[in-house]
């Protein structure tokens, strides 16, 4: 009997005494998980940016691919045509002259 209280009382102490209880233990490694997951994400994402970069410095036919669809530049002869949507009607002008309301 003796035996069996004091098992018991091990087995409260494994399970929620101590400095980390067995609670903890279980939300630490679940938060292990998630930190893990959001330094992969970092991790392809500073490749992707480092692949950016070189391509930036060492690719001009792609520098050359960003400065005309970013900033609209155009080689000597070339001609750059825009197109736009349809004119949304808070921006047209109006034709018809406006109602003058009723006569007084």
């Amino acid at each position: 009997m003796f035996l069996g209280g004091v098992g018991l009382a091990a087995l409260y102490f494994l399970a929620l005494g101590g400095n980390y209880t067995f609670l903890d233990l279980w939300r630490l490694r679940d938060q292990k998980k998630q930190e893990t997951a959001k330094l992969d994400s970092l991790r392809a994402e500073v490749k992707a940016l480092e692949a950016r970069a070189d391509s930036l410095k060492n690719d001009s036919a792609f520098l050359e691919r960003i400065a005309r669809e970013r900033y609209g530049l155009i080689r000597d002869g070339e001609r750059l045509y825009r197109f736009v949507g349809p004119i949304p009607d808070s921006l047209r002008k109006d034709t018809t002259p406006p109602d003058p309301g009723p006569e007084r």
